[in-house]
């Protein structure tokens, strides 16, 4: 069975950095998508960034690109993003999620895991 288990949330002032992990067990994921989505009150979740486990293409959305790095540890199974420059609109919260046959790394709808999610609040 697969396990997401993210960590790394929490409160900071705009512009500051956070640091987000994502630990994944229970299937092998060199093949995988794995992605971070975020969800802020009462909008859809939407996508944050993407890497492919096998090639380590990155993937990103606009809003997000130049202040966020997603990347990957093959030893400790485990993706992470580092978040810098944070602005209050960044305010959600973070899903990692993993797409064991990728098809489409943008949306929700395409990974079949996800983890339980972490807070992440930027204050202004």
């Amino acid at each position: 069975q697969v396990q997401l288990v993210e960590s790394g949330g929490g409160l900071v002032q705009a512009g500051g950095s956070l640091g987000l992990s994502c630990a994944a067990s229970g299937r092998t994921f060199s093949r995988a998508a794995m992605g971070w989505f975020r969800q802020a009150p009462g909008k859809e979740r939407e996508f944050v960034a993407a890497i492919s486990w096998s090639s380590g293409n990155t993937y990103y959305a606009d809003s997000v690109k130049g202040r966020f790095t997603i990347s990957k540890d093959n030893a400790k199974n485990s993706v992470y993003l580092q978040m810098i420059n944070l602005k209050p609109e960044d305010t959600a919260v973070y899903y990692c999620a993993a797409d064991l046959t990728p098809s489409n790394y943008f949306r929700a709808r395409a990974y079949d895991y996800w983890g339980q999610g972490t807070q992440v609040t930027v204050s202004s």
